[in-house]
């Protein structure tokens, strides 16, 4: 980057799927003074192409498998990683870089996260941040040296939900898993014996249906820790967790905006004595506020939090961070509760319009936006709908344009070339009309209605 003339503060994407080269990177970059803005792989082109363009990004470092999808995104600087040699990337002759301690307030990341706009935002993380949460995400789960733990969950994720910084602090063995694959997770589990994982719900219900069909015991059984976030899975899923698997079930809630850590939820001894479904109707909470996280709910029912782990801004959007900072507190965006008797945290509704599908914040906004683009549309909400798999799937409601005929498939296929596939609805129904109120706003909670009655909070 030196010789490249990539000065500290200048900003160096990578777009990769997990690998031993992208875990170095998280290091390398923010710890030359750099920033590093990892971008989700699954992004198309154009998506990828506006993350690059709005971080100001003077070099991309691409995996192999996606070169061919960012072929034509502009940036000063191109690499594929792996492509050079560890002795090419040397620059011999140079007198080594003295390392220095960079400023703990200085960005060290910048995390895309689709909100309640179509294009997503930069989550500025300072090295703070990531101190911060590395320290009581290793708490939390009781990391240790002796730990081994699999990356399950993609790296672009918040930075692997800092656990890559954890595991290294501690001097852990790290396992890289390139692809989550259920019958994967279980062969890695048994071969390298993994103590610590994280990861969605679609995930652990994955790994639930590879072990259906495992020979032998379950590898794992009374040794593995996993940590689950990205939506509260379904209580039977944990109770199957502990029942099938025999491994140790807990729940997080947070967002990128936290680093991700706001809150933990770990099955207590009193609780030892407890059906197995209420044991798990307990552990599908959110949970309680981790090691120095404040938290309140507003009268709205939106959910606040203050802590060192909150991040320093949306980059280059001043009014936005405004707007998610007032008062001192970070707004959320989702509604909760707060239990009067222990004082576990439930999410109960998500106030912005984000759709979590298999662990991936999709906008709605954006889906819509692209569906409007049909010449066949007249009118579309997007809205998520349960699913045992999932967590939450994407429904497309349609009210298409005076004489047009369109099928479902045509308006899948339609999101699929413009948007990466798991966007994409997974369902389309055509109405007559939509719902709005009187000033014309869409009344989504009511198209909501039909497929969340009967549940307790419209999380899935």
């Amino acid at each position: 980057l030196d010789a490249l003339g990539v000065g500290e503060g200048e900003r160096v994407a990578v777009v990769s799927h997990n690998s031993a080269r992208l875990l170095e990177l998280l290091f390398a970059v923010p710890m030359s003074g750099r920033i590093c803005v990892p971008v989700n792989f699954r992004l198309k082109a154009e998506e990828i192409e506006y993350v690059v363009r709005q971080s100001g990004a003077s070099v991309l470092l691409v995996d192999p498998e996606v070169r061919e999808t960012v072929a034509d995104v502009g940036v000063a600087h191109r690499f594929t990683l792996g492509e050079q040699t560890e002795t090419e990337l040397m620059r011999f002759g140079v007198e080594p870089r003295r390392w220095s301690h960079p400023d703990e307030d200085a960005t060290a990341t910048i995390n895309y996260t689709s909100g309640t706009t179509a294009r997503p935002k930069g989550v500025q993380l300072t090295h703070r941040n990531i101190w911060v949460n590395g320290l009581t995400f290793g708490l939390h789960t009781r990391a240790w040296e002796r730990d081994v733990y699999l990356h399950t969950l993609p790296m672009f994720h918040c930075n692997g939900w800092g656990m890559p910084f954890v595991m290294a602090g501690l001097g852990a063995k790290q396992v890289v898993l390139r692809k989550a694959d259920g019958a994967e997770i279980l062969r890695r589990v048994d071969e390298h014996g993994v103590t610590l994982m994280c990861g969605a719900p679609a995930v652990w219900n994955a790994v639930l249906d590879a072990a259906a069909g495992w020979e032998g015991p379950v590898p794992g059984r009374d040794r593995v820790r996993i940590v689950c976030a990205g939506a509260p899975p379904p209580s039977r899923t944990i109770q199957r967790v502990g029942e099938e698997l025999g491994w140790e079930f807990t729940q997080i809630y947070g967002l990128t905006e936290t680093s991700p850590l706001l809150t933990f939820n770990r099955a207590r001894s009193e609780d030892e004595a407890l059906p197995g479904e209420e044991r798990a109707r307990k552990l599908s909470r959110a949970g309680l506020p981790a090691l120095g996280v404040k938290l309140q709910v507003a009268e709205s029912g939106e959910v606040l939090a203050r802590s060192n782990v909150v991040l320093d801004g949306y980059w280059e959007k001043p009014e936005e961070t405004a707007a998610a900072l007032e008062d001192g507190w970070f707004h959320t965006g989702d509604g909760g509760t707060v239990d009067a008797g222990d004082g576990h945290l439930t999410i109960s509704d998500r106030k912005k319009d984000v759709i979590i599908t298999g662990g991936e914040n999709v906008s709605s906004i954006e889906v819509e936006d692209t569906i409007f683009s049909h010449p066949g549309v007249a009118e579309v909400a997007v809205i998520g709908v349960p699913d045992t798999k999932w967590g939450e799937t994407i429904k497309a409601l349609i009210v298409l344009a005076g004489g047009a005929v369109v099928s479902e498939a045509e308006i899948i296929a339609h999101c699929k070339e413009r948007m990466a596939g798991y966007k994409a609805p997974t369902s389309v129904e055509f109405r007559e009309a939509i719902p709005r109120t009187a000033t014309g706003k869409i009344q989504k909670f009511k198209l909501r209605e039909p497929y969340w009655s009967g549940r307790s909070r419209g999380v899935n």
